[in-house]
């Protein structure tokens, strides 16, 4: 058995220093000391404290040597006067605290003068009492503010409001002309349909009027906008081949007024192939939005994986490329390319083409590749970066599931927070500089 305690008798081991127990406990006694005078006389027991105070002292408590013997298994009786002998001239205190069975209890007076003492409140300084002297309205930094003050779920939920914005006025500047945006990069799972349908929806809540052209054959922009593009139904394949006006195909999005969409089925996969031999090929979806009867503030055309003829009509149509950027390295490489064959565009096709807006999608924080990503775009197209980024976040990817765009689904969750900030300020950038023309 282990004995964190000494026990060492000078008549037992032959010491000469004749060491204390390191639990001696009694008045005036202090660590080190040799004066034979601040020590008790052989054969008084110091003064116990606390709960082993009120036990005795015998051989069940107060024997090192019996509990020794019972902890080995030894049968042979305990010899008194030993015992006596032992006691007599050794700490009884230390014997007493050595009894592992009976926990050490504190007295009520030791327990009082442990307690933890709890600061005061603060008092206000000097200069805080002559600040609001002098000026009434002064508020001390340390006061919180509305946001620190208020618990999560009461800000998540003035944020699902502020998105909502159920009394529909008009809270996102509209811009005199419109802004045809066509949403393209050419790698694919950039976050090209998800930025189209949660900007579109951002824009149409807050007062602006909003078509979105489906020009990808899979169709995903139709299915985050709840539009109906199964076979058999009037799409922009029809518009691109047949020469169908746009307004016969357009419908209205349920639930989010001011807003509208043009689908896409899967006869668009047969457009590349079909519109080699059609005259003027690469303008024919610029003619349709802009024999479009209405005036919409913007245009957003969501592009395919691609740069094929497909994305090439989304460029002559548009006036505005918006480029969803991944925070990852294989989006930076194929960026290049995209804007090598947005250079071709411009020069031969539409002089007023723009790489105006590029949005950082997919961000994760926790990675050090999502911030090299940010410093390298932000470098090198400076305040075409919108300060918007949009996170990774679940409730995104769930949303489509529902029909719904994130704006829609979870309106306080961080996902529709950040879209929200992009779809504000890619309209204040509107106002400052218009682009596009009449539609």
């Amino acid at each position: 058995m282990h004995d964190d305690g000494r026990y060492d008798d000078p008549h037992v081991t032959g010491a000469s220093n004749d060491p204390v127990s390191r639990e001696t406990d009694y008045p005036s006694w202090s660590p080190g000391a040799t004066d034979p005078s601040t020590r008790p006389a052989d054969g008084v027991a110091p003064a116990v404290h606390g709960a082993a105070a009120d036990q005795p002292v015998g051989p069940e408590t107060g024997d090192p040597a019996g509990v020794r013997r019972s902890a080995e298994g030894s049968s042979r009786p305990a010899n008194v006067a030993e015992v006596r002998q032992v006691v007599g001239r050794r700490n009884t205190a230390a014997a007493v605290r050595f009894e592992a069975a009976v926990p050490h209890q504190p007295t009520a007076a030791a327990s009082r003068d442990a307690a933890p003492t709890f600061a005061e409140a603060p008092v206000a300084s000097t200069e805080s009492l002559a600040a609001v002297a002098a000026d009434p309205t002064y508020v001390s930094r340390e006061t919180p503010t509305r946001e620190e003050d208020d618990p999560p779920l009461a800000m998540e939920a003035m944020r699902a409001v502020q998105i909502l914005n159920p009394s529909g006025e008009v809270t996102m500047p509209r811009p005199d002309r419109t802004r045809v945006m066509c949403v393209a990069n050419q790698k694919g799972g950039v976050g090209k349909t998800t930025t189209t349908v949660n900007l579109a929806v951002a824009l149409a809540l807050h007062g602006n009027r909003v078509l979105v052209v489906d020009l990808d054959p899979q169709g995903n922009a139709s299915t985050g906008l709840n539009v109906p593009h199964h076979t058999g139904i009037p799409d922009v394949y029809d518009c691109l081949i047949n020469s169908v006006p746009l307004v016969e195909v357009a419908q209205a999005v349920e639930g989010i007024p001011n807003l509208w969409c043009v689908p896409a089925t899967i006869d668009l996969a047969g457009a590349e192939i079909e519109l080699v031999s059609v005259v003027a090929r690469e303008s024919r979806l610029d003619r349709a939005i802009a024999a479009y009867p209405g005036q919409f503030d913007y245009v957003f055309i969501d592009c395919p994986p691609s740069l094929g003829l497909l994305t090439v009509n989304a460029l002559v149509a548009a006036q505005e490329v918006l480029i969803p950027i991944q925070c990852e390295y294989y989006a930076l490489e194929g960026l290049n390319q995209l804007i090598n064959n947005i250079n071709l565009v411009r020069q031969h096709l539409n002089p007023k083409l723009d790489v105006s807006t590029i949005l950082l999608t997919m961000y994760d924080r926790r990675t050090r590749l999502a911030d090299a990503v940010e410093q390298d775009v932000r470098n090198h197209f400076g305040d075409k970066v919108l300060q918007a980024v949009i996170p990774r976040n679940v409730r995104v990817s769930e949303a489509p599931s529902y029909g719904q765009s994130v704006m829609t689904y979870d309106p306080g969750s961080r996902g529709a927070t950040s879209y929200f900030e992009a779809a504000q300020e890619i309209a204040e950038r509107g106002v400052k500089e218009p682009v596009g023309r009449n539609a």
